[in-house]
């Protein structure tokens, strides 16, 4: 059976660091640090006081009030990154098949803000018996994001969601690749969203850990592959983009930013929580990326890692580099953007994917920012090209990226120049 090639056409995004694609891309490039305090609720009380959040989001600009009030912010959030990837594909809605258009997207959480509002307000009001939203369930539930744009603009294909924690928006964009190379569509918007910066996310984060409590420097926080890491930043948004059959984008004469190769999954079956410590499972889902793009180690350019800031994370991810790309390790690029956008959870392999697709499109490797000389841990190797602090001109004809969930997920996608 012949599969057919596919190529991504749009790119959406509203991140910490920006509230479209362009604008993100840019401020990563940069070096530009989304942390602050947390704004959404009162942190005073918590182990750690700051997040990477989305800045200056209206709802309004992308919907009206009446349906705003019917969706949890990460599905706001994922219609506005939604509407910036379909605007940018240039898609004529009006001519094309929407039987045959998707919409695949990872969510982590969903709605946690509206679980979370809608107990506290039954505990508040218990003797009174039951008193719910209606819209309580809709709001809350993950796969209403796909629902929602696919309502939005009539898309009839495949339309689901993927939660594979921290890897869930990576395996929606290697569902939505193979179903597009199979021909089970002509083009689907793929991506994720999440929105977890809120009492229940944040305290259920501390509790475990996980989060970095550098309360006194948020915007140096999150510092993948420095000794002094004390773990993730939390981050928030969505990336969506659109992938289409070569055959449709061409036919169409869309522009076409690159093609996608290769995908990749595996499991630890290791931890609940952690990686696996010589990082085997990482390893795997490069190898099968690679070996499903018919690529060899050596034609990689660019690795975006997982990279989550967290003391024994860092280390295997590193480790599972090294054994698989041996001596050409040393002559990639490789960097972590959480250190910019933190770690947007189920939405951190779209934005991450997308900023693979623009290093190939420019040519430019985005930096792991924040890290200090002197900072060093005898257990990474500093030999390795992690492109601190500053952006890096090269040729990036292949780039692949990295997401790793709790559970042991791994999830890996490969981009590269359309030719």
């Amino acid at each position: 059976m012949e599969l057919h090639r596919v190529v991504v056409t749009g790119l959406g995004a509203l991140t910490p660091v920006g509230n479209s694609a362009k604008e993100t891309w840019e401020n990563l490039k940069n070096g530009v640090s989304g942390a602050g305090p947390i704004t959404h609720f009162d942190h005073t009380k918590f182990k750690t006081h700051f997040a990477c959040e989305v800045k200056n989001f209206n709802a309004t600009d992308y919907m009206d009030r009446k349906l705003a009030r019917k969706m949890d912010l990460y599905a706001q959030y994922a219609i506005a990154a939604a509407a910036e990837a379909v605007k940018d594909s240039g898609m004529d809605l009006e001519t094309v098949d929407k039987d045959e258009i998707g919409v695949i997207l990872g969510v982590g959480i969903g709605g946690i803000h509206t679980f979370e509002s809608e107990v506290a307000y039954y505990a508040q009001h218990e003797e009174d018996g039951p008193k719910y939203s209606p819209f309580f369930i809709p709001k809350m539930i993950g796969d209403i994001a796909a629902g929602q744009i696919a309502i939005n603009y009539g898309f009839h294909g495949p339309n689901y969601i993927t939660t594979s924690a921290c890897a869930s928006s990576t395996n929606a964009l290697a569902d939505a690749f193979n179903l597009l190379r199979l021909g089970k569509a002509n083009a689907i918007l793929t991506g994720g969203a999440e929105a977890g910066v809120w009492p229940a996310g944040v305290g259920g984060f501390n509790a475990m850990h996980a989060l970095s409590t550098r309360n006194d420097d948020p915007e140096h926080a999150s510092r993948p592959f420095s000794a002094s890491r004390d773990g993730f930043v939390m981050g928030e948004g969505a990336g969506c983009m659109m992938l289409e059959t070569l055959e449709h984008a061409l036919a169409r004469g869309a522009r076409i930013y690159c093609e996608v190769a290769g995908v990749g999954m595996s499991a630890d079956a290791y931890h609940i929580t952690a990686s696996h410590p010589e990082g085997l499972g990482a390893r795997l889902v490069m190898e099968r990326a690679l070996k499903d793009a018919g690529m060899k180690p050596e034609e990689v350019d660019y690795i975006n890692v997982h990279g989550t800031s967290t003391p024994v994370g860092d280390i295997s991810e590193v480790k599972a580099v090294k054994d698989l790309f041996g001596e050409h390790a040393y002559k990639l690029n490789i960097s972590s953007t959480k250190s910019m956008t933190g770690h947007l959870l189920g939405a951190a392999g779209a934005v991450e994917a997308m900023a693979c697709v623009m290093a190939v499109v420019e040519d430019i490797v985005p930096p792991t920012i924040n890290h200090e000389e002197g900072d060093e841990d005898p257990e990474i190797d500093y030999n390795l090209n992690f492109t601190f602090n500053k952006a890096q001109k090269r040729i990036v004809r292949v780039a692949l990226s990295n997401t790793f969930g709790f559970g042991g997920h791994n999830a890996c996608c490969i981009v590269k120049k359309y030719e």
